[in-house]
């Protein structure tokens, strides 16, 4: 969990840069969905890589990369809902995006974490 935790970090930060970088064009709502598509990916290729690699998900990369996408999407639901909410509440400054991002990253690390372990990269059976 500590590995997945790191990798979870520098999806932390893909996705504050890739949202500091195109909130002026997108807005703090939209830029959010493209900068967590951008974080997701970068988590998926790192925990394929790294936290997981002893692991054989028995599929090719790209149904792999779908399916580890399409249930991050549960702990994203959460990440995005705690996002908007902090967005909304916490005061307007250089830094609430930020801490915004934090708060919905840690609501749902959990839910992705059991997801990636117990269904993407679950040891197989032999």
């Amino acid at each position: 969990m500590i590995v997945f935790g790191l990798v979870g970090t520098v999806g932390f930060l893909v996705d504050t840069g890739v949202l500091y970088l195109i909130k002026g064009e997108l807005g703090l709502y939209w830029a959010r969905v493209f900068s967590f598509f951008c974080a997701a990916t970068a988590t998926w290729w790192l925990n394929r890589q790294i936290t997981f690699r002893h692991r054989e998900s028995g599929m090719s990369m790209t149904q792999e990369y779908v399916r580890y996408f399409g249930l991050m999407l549960g702990g994203g639901v959460v990440n995005y809902l705690v996002y908007a909410i902090a967005i909304a509440l916490i005061p307007a400054t250089i830094y609430s995006p930020m801490i915004s991002i934090a708060m919905g990253s840690v609501a749902g690390m959990v839910i992705n974490y059991l997801s990636a372990r117990y269904i993407v990269f679950r040891k197989k059976l032999r």
